[in-house]
């Protein structure tokens, strides 16, 4: 989606530098979804304790590619 922006300059420059990333466009989309992830951890956090799991499952069993175990 083509979008224009007006940034701050020396925020965008500050951005660019911290990320180490190339372009303008990759910092702003890791800027973004880091903002995103941010934002939804107290959700996730939230979620914490809230599912019930099947007395059967065995985690250690999946960790094989065949199943055995």
């Amino acid at each position: 989606m083509a979008t224009n922006l007006a940034l701050t300059k020396s925020l965008l420059s500050e951005a660019l530098a911290c990320s180490g990333l190339k372009t303008k466009r990759a910092t702003v989309e890791q800027a973004l979804a880091e903002y995103i992830a941010r934002r939804r951890a107290p959700e996730i956090i939230e979620m914490f304790g809230t599912v019930d799991y099947d007395s059967d499952y065995d985690y250690k069993r999946l960790r094989h590619r065949d199943g055995s175990r």
